[in-house]
């Protein structure tokens, strides 16, 4: 056995399980400081705040006697309050039984219903709060596109006749004057008009003077990002890569890409790339994919897993934190209607359950994202952390949402549900729980 050949896969395996442990650990982080804080503001004391379990790492009491420790085993974490039997919140009913009625008061199963569903409903909300934030972060990085357009960058692309500058503003591409952004679906849209050809007349102004230069089509077969576990990523292919010719055919626009792989009926394309000078070959299957649409509903097509764009960085400006913050509230939407779609379409047949991952899967695509850079990553993170919040709201025992039916019972009938109907629900939803990550990671092991 060749020892040296296994360094890069122990490598690749440590960088993917590195993501998915920073990932993970930020976002259960957030979620049980949720818990903790709005529980402290509450009223209800909190005995230990622990990110990962197993055996304690570290840990140190604060003036409040909260011991915060970080244990052996990352892979989730717990806020374990004041008379809780265990990290689930059960009742320590000796303990309890123990207290005063205002100590009974600081603790979880002796709060009033108000204080419980609060401190329970913030896990999920701080999740949701850090989507928010992450994606208005982001997007106030990239900023928007200025008007009038003009190019920030030129990507690196084949051929040398491009005369494009940074700076030059855009006046029209082929002849055709450019849009108005605020009353078009975009530049995108306007591109889609434009003859297909390698190089297209460009009326730019430069220096105060109008000019005509050559360029490149605006949307080449040009790689931006790379879709995880997809047929792109797993040949090899990189962002900045340039698809020059499919089956020894030349192409020129990312349309055209499209529709070959549309049309392939599956069957293995060998790709030209060129990246920065140079050539290679490449050989890939485009895979089914179920793809959400805008009115809710799913479309399952041939992809190998690549996004595109235009061939310049147009020049940006600067978003102002209302704007971020709307964008941000948007994505994080999208997160949550698009999941809760997509699992309705696998509960009904409609797409495959396929597309359901478990922790593997989840640890590749962590992986994937760190890969292609810091930006995609902490998109990644916010993507996970919607879902995770939407994942604890659903009315199963142990997760969050159940404990909020409970409250709810409690509100409705004015007495909580007996112990043994609670110790049935949560023996009930912890086979729930399980059945759902041993399906998932089946799904991570035998699903293409």
């Amino acid at each position: 056995m060749d020892i040296a050949a296994l360094i890069p896969q122990f490598g690749n395996l440590f960088m993917v399980l590195l993501a998915f442990v920073v990932a993970l650990s930020i976002i259960v982080a957030i979620h049980e400081y949720g818990h903790y804080i709005v529980g402290r503001w509450c009223g209800i004391e909190a005995d230990v705040f622990s990110l990962g379990f197993g055996p304690v790492l570290w840990s140190r009491h604060d003036r409040r006697g909260t011991r915060w420790q970080v244990a052996a085993l990352p892979f989730g974490g717990y806020v374990k309050f004041r008379g809780d039997a265990d990290a689930s919140s059960g009742q320590g009913d000796a303990t309890l039984k123990a207290m005063s009625d205002e100590e009974l008061r600081h603790t979880m199963h002796g709060a009033p219903l108000w204080a419980r569903t609060a401190t329970v409903s913030a896990g999920p909300l701080f999740n949701f709060v850090l989507s928010v934030l992450v994606f208005g972060a982001v997007m106030m990085a990239q900023g928007k596109m200025a008007e009038p357009i003009a190019i920030g960058e030129v990507k690196p692309l084949p051929g040398d006749e491009i005369n494009l500058r940074a700076g030059d503003e855009l006046l029209s591409i082929a002849g055709t004057a450019l849009p108005d952004l605020d009353e078009t679906d975009g530049l995108d849209e306007f591109v889609k008009t434009l003859p297909i050809a390698p190089r297209l007349d460009y009326g730019v102004r430069r220096d105060g003077r109008e000019m005509t230069v050559s360029g490149p089509y605006p949307l080449p077969p040009l790689v931006t990002q790379l879709a995880p576990q997809s047929a792109a990523y797993e040949a090899g292919m990189r962002v900045g890569d340039v698809i020059i010719a499919v089956d020894g055919s030349q192409i020129t626009a990312f349309s055209e890409l499209k529709e070959i792989v549309e049309g392939s009926g599956g069957r293995a394309l060998d790709l030209t790339i060129w990246n920065q000078g140079e050539t290679r070959q490449l050989t890939l299957r485009p895979k089914r994919v179920d793809e959400p649409q805008p009115d809710g509903g799913f479309r399952t097509a041939l992809r190998i897993g690549i996004a595109g764009g235009l061939a310049f960085e147009p020049a940006t400006t600067a978003l102002s934190p209302v704007e971020a913050l709307a964008g941000g509230v948007t994505q994080t939407w999208r997160v949550i209607t698009n999941s809760l779609s997509g699992l309705f379409h696998m509960i009904t047949g409609a797409i495959s359950s396929c597309n359901m991952s478990g922790p593997i899967g989840i640890a590749e695509v962590s992986g994937a994202m760190a890969s292609q850079g810091v930006e995609s990553f902490v998109w990644f993170v916010a993507v996970l952390s919607a879902a995770v919040g939407l994942l604890n709201l659903f009315p199963i025992p142990v997760l969050d949402g159940g404990h909020l039916v409970f409250y709810a019972f409690e509100a409705v009938a004015g007495r909580p549900p007996s112990d043994t109907a609670l110790k049935i629900m949560m023996t009930v939803g912890l086979t729930l729980v399980l059945s759902l990550m041993a399906f998932a990671l089946a799904n991570d092991i035998l699903c293409p």
